[in-house]
C-alpha cells in the first residue's frame, strides 16, 4: 500500500484526502493549520481537514510554523511514499518534500502557470476569465513552479462566485489527482515544464483589495464581489457606514450621474452607479454590525433615507 502524508487546510481539500482513503492510500498523517477562533463569538475551530482527519483516525500534526518544527521532524521519520498538498497555506522546506520516497505534489487550483500563488480561485474570477481549472505539479523549492502532470478545465459563468468554484474544483482536483497517480508511482506520467513566458501570479488578498473601488465599471465590480464571497465579502462606504455589498447586477443602462450615486430607488430596487457611466442594481448588502439583508428588507429599514440623484457611496468614510 502506497503511503501518504496529506497537507491540507480548508473545506477544497476535504474530498481530495476522502478520495485517497477511498482508493486506499495508507494515510500516515494529516498536516493541518493550527485552529483558528472563527466568527462573531471567536470560538476556536478545527480546520474541515483535521475534521476529516479524525473521523477516520488518522494522526493530526498542527505546526503554527512548519519549518523547524518537532512536527517537521516527525513528518520526515515517517518517510513516506508521497507527499500530497491541497491548499494547506505554509512554505514547505526543502528537506521534507525530499522525504517523500516517491514525489511530492500538489493539486493547484488554476491553469498553470497561470495564478501561482494563494489565491488563483479568486483572481481568475476577478480577472473575468471564462475558465479556470487544476493542475497536478511536482512540489519544488520554488512556488507552484514544479513540472505539470496533468490539467482539467472548469468553465466560469457570472453564477459563480469563489466559493462555488472552490467546490467544484475540489471535486474535479480529487479525480484528476487519482487518476494521475498511478501513473506517476509507476512512473510513466508525462512531465510538463511550465513555461516561464506564460507565469502569472495570485498573491492572498490583502485587507485593502477588500474594499471596493466604485469607479470600476459595473461588470468588473461584479467580479469583485464574487471573488470576495462568500468569505470575506466586499465593502464600500455608504453615506459614511462601512456596508458589505454581497450581491449586485450589472445592467445595461447607463447614467451620467457620478459613481456611487443613486440612479432609482423604490421600497423594492436600488439602482447605483459605477465607473465608466454604468449602472447595478444592488441584491443584498450587510450595514457594519448588522446580518446580510436583501435589498427591499435594507430600503424599507436602514435605507429608508436613501433618494435617488444622492451620491452616497465614496471612497472614504466622512
Amino acid at each position: 500500500m502506497t503511503s501518504v502524508i496529506f497537507l491540507g487546510t480548508p473545506e477544497f481539500a476535504v474530498p481530495i484526502l476522502e478520495g485517497l482513503i477511498a482508493q486506499h492510500y495508507d494515510i500516515l498523517a494529516v498536516m493541518t493549520q493550527p485552529d483558528r477562533k472563527v466568527g462573531r463569538k471567536q470560538r476556536l475551530a478545527a480546520s474541515p481537514v483535521k475534521q476529516a482527519a479524525q473521523k477516520h483516525d488518522i494522526p493530526v500534526l498542527q505546526p503554527e510554523k512548519l519549518s523547524g518544527s518537532p512536527e517537521l521532524a516527525q513528518a520526515i521519520a515517517m518517510a513516506p511514499d508521497l507527499i500530497v498538498t491541497a491548499a494547506y497555506g505554509q512554505f514547505l522546506p526543502t528537506k521534507f518534500l525530499e522525504a517523500a520516497k516517491i514525489i511530492a505534489v500538489n493539486v493547484h487550483g488554476s491553469l498553470l502557470p497561470k495564478y501561482r500563488g494563494g489565491a488563483p480561485i479568486q483572481y481568475s474570477i476577478m480577472n473575468g476569465d471564462s475558465e479556470t481549472g487544476v493542475t497536478i505539479i511536482e512540489m519544488v523549492k520554488k512556488m507552484d513552479a514544479g513540472d505539470m502532470f496533468a490539467q482539467a478545465k472548469l468553465p466560469l459563468t457570472r453564477a459563480d462566485d469563489t466559493g462555488t468554484v472552490f467546490a467544484k474544483l475540489s471535486l474535479l482536483g480529487r479525480d484528476l489527482l487519482l487518476e494521475t497517480l498511478p501513473r506517476i508511482i509507476a512512473g510513466t506520467a508525462t512531465r510538463t515544464p511550465q513555461d516561464p513566458d506564460k507565469v502569472t501570479f495570485s498573491p492572498t488578498i490583502t485587507k485593502e483589495q477588500e474594499h471596493l473601488n466604485i469607479h470600476l465599471p459595473a461588470k468588473a465590480l461584479d467580479q469583485w464581489i464574487r471573488a470576495l464571497r462568500p468569505d470575506v465579502g466586499g465593502y464600500v462606504y455608504l453615506n459614511g457606514q462601512r456596508t458589505k455589498l454581497w450581491a449586485i447586477t450589472p445592467l445595461s443602462a447607463g447614467s451620467t450621474l457620478p459613481a456611487g450615486s443613486i440612479v432609482e430607488r423604490d421600497k423594492h430596487r436600488l439602482v447605483m452607479v459605477a465607473g465608466q457611466q454604468t449602472t447595478f442594481q444592488v441584491d443584498e448588502l450587510q450595514p457594519a454590525g448588522k446580518a446580510k439583508q436583501s435589498i427591499a428588507d435594507f430600503l424599507n429599514g436602514p435605507g429608508q433615507q436613501l433618494v435617488s440623484g444622492q451620491q452616497v457611496i465614496t471612497d472614504d468614510p466622512e
